[in-house]
């Protein structure tokens, strides 16, 4: 493991400051170079081969521009940089905005405003939700994300780098865009969701454990129920969020009025407005642990 100070500020920074609301987010751009390919390659055959074509291109590009500006970087003004570009590719603070927006009307009982704003983070039909189906959408998706957002791009940077923070990051808006086993996508965004397996694979063990600890507790729920879930990465922070609250996650929900049967996680109940609120402080507290991980890094160099 390397460039343990710069993670630790990396995390600090971007938990602060979060990204510019009105700024252009460098996965725009990376989502319209997918999108272009995508509409240039994925017809006629050999699909998959090309799907493979997608992925090695969006490495090479996005390691690449981390590359230069990690050659470019020297000094305090280059390590200023680093954590500048670093914090790009993070989303503890709009993670927590986003997830916030829903705790906050649904606390006030507000359910249609929270219903409205949790539409925005979660791919599920949601006008039929009610204040546990709210809450329910709103963990999952603050557990998941925090693999995603959080802990797996902190993973690949403290491993290669900006390099392997931007590649990690490229290939994680591909699978969300081609990984899917629709007739479209099935062959060409094979390769791009076996890609996004592999780069979560530790990270979203290692959420799963930051989970458990900041909410001291989880782990025989993590262990039971994480690989029930259809996604081998997935289930960990969500199985371990359930577990941590003492609350039931998953079962059936409609995805464009086609019913998922997803299997539960977790027991109890499900859960409520104030859970939602327990899990954000619960998010919060792993993030904290994640920053004591990175200065630990830092220590250790």
């Amino acid at each position: 493991m390397r460039h343990g100070a710069a993670l630790l500020a990396i995390l600090v920074v971007e938990a602060a400051a979060g990204y510019p609301a009105r700024w252009p987010h460098p996965v725009t751009a990376v989502g319209a170079l997918i999108g272009g390919v995508e509409r240039r390659w994925n017809h006629g055959a050999a699909r998959r081969a090309k799907g493979v074509g997608l992925v090695l291109l969006l490495i090479g590009t996005a390691g690449g521009i981390g590359w230069a500006i990690e050659h470019v970087a020297t000094g305090w003004r280059g390590f200023a940089l680093v954590v500048l570009a670093g914090t790009v590719g993070l989303a503890q603070r709009s993670l927590n905005d986003h997830v916030e927006a829903v705790a906050d009307p649904l606390a006030a009982g507000d359910v249609p405003e929270a219903r409205r704003m949790v539409a925005r983070i979660v791919g599920r039909d949601t006008e039929g939700l009610d204040e546990a189906g709210v809450a329910t959408a709103a963990i999952e998706s603050l557990a998941e994300s925090f693999c995603d957002g959080v802990v797996m791009p902190a993973f690949w940077f403290a491993v290669l780098g900006l390099p392997g923070l931007f590649a990690a990051k490229a290939i994680n808006t591909a699978d969300s865009m081609v990984g899917h086993r629709t007739a479209r996508f099935a062959a060409f965004g094979w390769a791009s969701a076996r890609a996004d397996d592999l780069v979560a694979w530790i990270p979203a063990r290692l959420s799963g454990a930051l989970i458990c600890l900041a909410g001291r507790g989880g782990w025989r729920i993590m262990r039971r129920d994480a690989r029930a879930h259809a996604s081998p990465n997935a289930g960990w922070p969500e199985a371990a969020m359930a577990g941590a609250l003492g609350r039931r996650l998953g079962g059936p929900v409609t995805y464009d009025g086609e019913p998922a049967l997803r299997p539960v996680m977790g027991e109890g109940p499900p859960p409520s407005a104030a859970d939602l609120g327990r899990a954000l402080t619960v998010y919060r507290g792993a993030c904290l642990l994640l920053w004591l991980v990175a200065g630990g890094l830092a220590w250790a160099r």
